[in-house]
């Protein structure tokens, strides 16, 4: 997965700003989350959905029937989302075996095929 550098960049200052600021900076949806919690979370704008416009990077949280909770929840996620955002994979290189690893192995190789042509030779099939 390759992320720009500009949206990279966006979540480390993004990860850097306090829960307050962090709030501000993203678009906040309240919406009726369904699933058990019985009429009190069916009737209200319990969900929540934090969009952080700069990364592109949005959660949400239904799991609590209070919408402060949930906004606490999926500000805690949104943190994590953007620490994923940050990660930068190092470089693979390609290799190959040194020819020290390659001669013991054929010769391992050898040692085992000897061993097992001699079973056959002796067991008269």
């Amino acid at each position: 997965m390759s992320i720009s550098p500009t949206r990279r960049q966006a979540a480390l200052d993004a990860l850097k700003l306090d829960d307050e600021s962090l709030l501000k900076a993203c678009e906040v949806d309240y919406f009726i989350a369904s699933g058990p919690g019985g009429q009190h979370r069916n009737t209200t704008a319990s969900g929540v959905r934090l969009t952080h416009a700069p990364t592109e990077l949005s959660v949400s949280a239904t799991e609590r029937r209070s919408q402060a909770q949930n906004k606490g929840v999926a500000l805690e996620r949104l943190r994590e989302g953007l620490k994923v955002l940050t990660f930068v994979p190092k470089v693979r290189r390609a290799t190959k075996p040194t020819a020290g690893s390659k001669r013991r192995r054929l010769e391992g190789k050898k040692r085992t095929s000897e061993k097992k042509a001699l079973r056959n030779s002796k067991s008269g099939w």
